[in-house]
């Protein structure tokens, strides 16, 4: 099933949208690819985890978690479905709303949600946002009879973080929103004292099913972990399509725990470290031939456009670095790359060999 590309007069090649960075990841080679922070985890995170590792014979209790969750984004549980990662929320959305007549997704963006929609049998249109406007988000180019529309926020892989009134601009009575907020705790901005353009806390907007994911910032990858928000019934939906027991009784300890005061003060301090790293990642790299950094990034990590990557990306595989390829996302292409924040001095290393390469 090919998707439709709506206003861009690009031609319909098909990436690979089963491909994730983790691909890239291989034994040997500094990760640049994955976006999940590598850190030792907190005692308030690892004990929980322990603990829950005696509760295993019991089948696992979501209400807890649910009630952790809902208060930490100003809602009633009900408004929250837990998930095993954000990815198993796009596959409830696509199963269970078999019925949209014209599903949307906003690219380049994450491709599960894709992926998801055409495994459910869907007819998927795309949105192609141009790379000369910085990937900006215009609400008025997803087409008005769109029933079902996904968008990134901030999006993976463009680092663009779009302003909150713009997304929110999108919901309308007769369509669900769904918003991949995966990377929303990765963000902050001066001022703001939490999730800066983040809907998570939003009630009032028709259909919007915010999508969340604990993996990221905690590196929880492993134990799969994520949640939607969203109205009590349209969540009830998507729960009915759910398996038995899908969230684990460490993952639900997890959630509890992530959803913490303590947590959320953690995140904040994480956000704004990783904001500084990220602003040595785009200097250094502003600094070469021919690499343009896109817009103003916003999240764990940066998308930059070069002649030549696929090549380039080859030979840092040679030299022990692995980047993430830009090809396997719709509306990007060969000459693009994603390349993780990490600590200043991995950085530097990573863009001297990046530096010989490009001089070579």
């Amino acid at each position: 099933m090919r998707a439709q590309l709506i206003g861009t007069g690009a031609a319909a090649v098909e990436p690979d949208l089963g491909h994730h960075g983790d691909a890239e990841a291989t034994p040997g080679l500094v990760d640049l690819a994955v976006n999940v922070r590598r850190a030792p985890m907190p005692d308030w995170l690892a004990d929980p985890l322990v603990a829950a590792m005696g509760a295993l014979a019991a089948y696992p209790d979501p209400g807890p978690a649910r009630a952790a969750v809902a208060a930490r984004h100003g809602r009633p549980p009900e408004e929250v479905l837990l998930t095993a990662g954000a990815a198993e929320g796009f596959v409830l959305i696509a199963r269970a709303l078999r019925e949209a007549r014209r599903p949307v997704v906003v690219h380049p963006q994450f491709t599960e949600p894709e992926a998801a929609l055409r495994a459910a049998g869907h007819t998927v249109e795309r949105v192609l946002l141009d790379a000369g406007d910085d990937f900006r988000l215009d609400p008025a180019r997803v087409p008005a009879d769109a029933d079902l529309v996904l968008v990134g926020n901030p999006t993976n892989p463009t680092s663009v973080l779009h302003p909150a009134e713009a997304v929110a601009a999108l919901a309308r009575p007769g369509r669900v929103l769904v918003v991949d907020e995966a990377f929303a705790d990765t963000t902050a901005a001066p001022g703001v004292e939490g999730e800066p353009e983040s809907l998570a806390a939003r009630r009032d907007l028709p259909g919007l099913v915010v999508v969340r994911s604990l993996t990221k910032t905690w590196g929880l990858a492993g134990l799969r972990i994520g949640y939607l928000l969203g109205d009590a019934a349209l969540l009830a939906r998507l729960a009915a399509a759910q398996p038995l027991w899908a969230v684990s009784t460490p993952a639900l300890a997890a959630a509890t725990a992530c959803a913490s005061p303590a947590a959320a003060a953690a995140e904040r301090a994480i956000a704004a470290g990783l904001a500084a790293d990220r602003d040595h990642l785009v200097t250094r790299l502003s600094g070469l031939p021919g690499v343009r950094v896109v817009g103003r990034p916003a999240s764990a990590f940066v998308l930059v456009h070069l002649a030549g990557a696929a090549g380039v990306r080859e030979r840092l595989r040679e030299r022990g670095w692995a980047v993430r390829r830009g090809d396997t996302f719709p509306g990007l292409g060969p000459d693009w790359l994603r390349i993780a924040v990490r600590d200043p001095a991995t950085t530097d290393a990573f863009t001297d060999v990046l530096a010989e390469i490009l001089e070579a």
